[in-house]
């Protein structure tokens, strides 16, 4: 079912592309109805337009805080064309049905990104225009609601096609998008006031997000997938190679969470399958890589490296020495862009405007949400109490503190042994902790040659429930650990480590990471 388009009210903060409109109502001989900005707009393009206030007789008030409520504009929007009460009430009232509805929203999102001020804020939220565009969507059958100059072409194309009227599916479309957009500007707003009232679980939740891209599939093949962002964009930035996929972007978020945690332009990450198998922060940006590198060269085949640095040529000709996924950095000069773009399948990521890490982490399993703030807390020594007779020195605790960050970016139960603020042993994802020592201590022994002067050190996400873990650490050559506290057997673990010579290291804080 066509509707002929004859009557058009628009209201709109983004006036691009306004032109092309107004040229196509035009062409049809559609009358406009406007306020306000647009209004002022529409007549110095050089078209014809009723303000709205001459069209409902009513003059706009409270600072235009309302000029667009008032029942001949919802009327004609929402009334029936085929119904005959409808009609009939239209007539008595000398309302006109109103076909068109072209309205986009305050900005409020816009404003929220450059200001802090409530005041603004709140005078950025727009009651009207959400108003006409939820009338307008529920009355698809009749109506048709513009949101976004995006929508514009389209619009054009239907309205030539059917000769001065849009198709119902079209319609239908429309108020899809419109009810999304309703939806995305409210959830923007009630996520600023749960902020502004400190309330992280609010009774009811909304999430919002603008898609990116549709992605070719999610973990497997006939899983599908897309990512979406709370901005118009995502903070990185791929400068070459092929389309990324869903397990590109999980793996490239699980290294740029490591490396947002190492010394400014200082570190080298690489990760295979969401897992670091290498972290360095040699201040040597080669040294970092080769030494991240060694941990594991076997896992870091196909995998990404994430460089808390810009990239330069000497370090991009490391690169091309093995298969890589993905190469992040805070940028990339001009001679490295050269030689990394020879790898066309290689993806380059910018993540030198990347800002800080999302505050909730959201994962969904069966229509539920589970919401969690993000582990992001900054490690200081109030957090750690050295409970061994023997005493870290200070090169020995910054180690520690070295390897227990990179232990809770590994997933649970998770072991990591590191020498010189590299790591030389990674465990992760085993049911047992004890397995996870053995699987770093195998890989230790597989790609490092350790002398007996090398101090090694292992950290742990959580307590070791009873001294087997620390035995077996201490049996393969670690001489400093670090843990959480919180076992029944932890004085055990003390007397133990005592009578091995080994430092311990407690933590108030535990690091599970699933």
């Amino acid at each position: 079912m066509s509707n002929k388009i004859k009557k058009a009210i628009i209201s709109i903060s983004d006036k691009s592309e306004i032109k092309l409109i107004l040229n196509t109502l035009k062409k049809y001989k559609v009358n406009i109805i406007s306020s306000g900005g647009t209004s002022k707009e529409i007549k110095k393009l050089g078209y014809k337009c009723t303000d709205v206030s001459e069209y409902t007789k009513t003059d706009e008030i409270l600072d235009g805080r309302v000029k667009t409520l008032h029942p001949k504009l919802y009327a004609g929007i929402l009334s029936k064309r085929d119904n005959k009460v409808h009609k009939k009430e239209l007539k008595k009232n000398n309302y006109d049905a109103i076909d068109l509805v072209i309205v986009n929203f305050y900005p409020f999102e816009e404003t929220l990104k450059i200001t802090k001020n409530q005041n603004k804020l709140i005078e950025n939220i727009d009651i009207g225009g959400p108003t006409l565009v939820r009338a307008g969507a529920k009355n698809f059958k009749y109506t048709t609601v513009l949101t976004s100059p995006h929508q514009y072409k389209e619009f054009i194309l239907n309205l030539e096609k059917n000769k001065g009227s849009t198709s119902l599916e079209f319609r239908k479309k429309l108020s899809q998008e419109a009810f999304n957009s309703t939806a995305y500007y409210d959830s923007v707003i009630s996520e600023y006031l749960n902020n502004m009232n400190d309330d992280h679980f609010p009774q009811k939740k909304t999430i919002h997000g603008n898609l990116v891209e549709v992605l070719r599939y999610g973990e497997n093949p006939h899983q599908k997938s897309a990512i979406y962002s709370k901005n118009n964009n995502l903070d990185i930035s791929q400068l070459s190679g092929k389309k990324l996929s869903y397990n590109n972007y999980n793996d490239i978020y699980a290294a740029l969470n490591i490396s947002q945690t190492l010394p400014k332009n200082n570190g080298t990450v690489i990760v295979k399958h969401a897992n670091p198998c290498g972290v360095s922060v040699n201040k040597n940006k080669i040294e970092s890589y080769k030494e991240a590198l060694a941990c594991d060269p076997i896992s870091a085949f196909g995998g990404i490296v994430s460089c808390n640095f810009k990239v330069n040529k000497k370090i991009a000709l490391e690169f091309n020495k093995i298969f890589l996924e993905v190469i992040i950095g805070l940028g990339f000069d001009e001679d490295s862009l050269k030689i990394l773009k020879k790898r066309k399948n290689l993806r380059l990521i910018d993540a030198s405007k990347l800002g800080e890490q999302n505050s909730k982490n959201i994962t969904s399993h069966f229509d539920s949400l589970l919401l969690q703030s993000t582990d992001n807390k900054i490690f200081t020594k109030d957090n750690f109490k050295v409970v061994s007779k023997i005493k870290p020195t200070k090169k020995i605790l910054d180690n520690l503190l070295f390897a227990f960050n990179v232990c809770r970016n590994v997933k649970s139960n998770a072991i990591v042994l590191t020498r010189n603020s590299s790591t030389v042993g990674i465990g992760s994802g085993q049911p047992s902790r004890l397995d996870s020592c053995k699987i770093a201590i195998e890989k230790m022994k597989r790609f490092q040659k350790i002398s007996e002067n090398d101090i090694i050190i292992g950290a742990s996400d959580a307590f070791f429930p009873f001294v087997d873990g620390i035995e077996t650490l201490v049996q393969n050559g670690v001489s400093a650990i670090i843990q959480p506290s919180g076992s029944i057997r932890d004085k055990e673990i003390i007397k133990f480590a005592d009578r091995l010579g080994v430092i311990l290291v407690f933590s108030k804080t535990r690091h599970f990471k699933h």
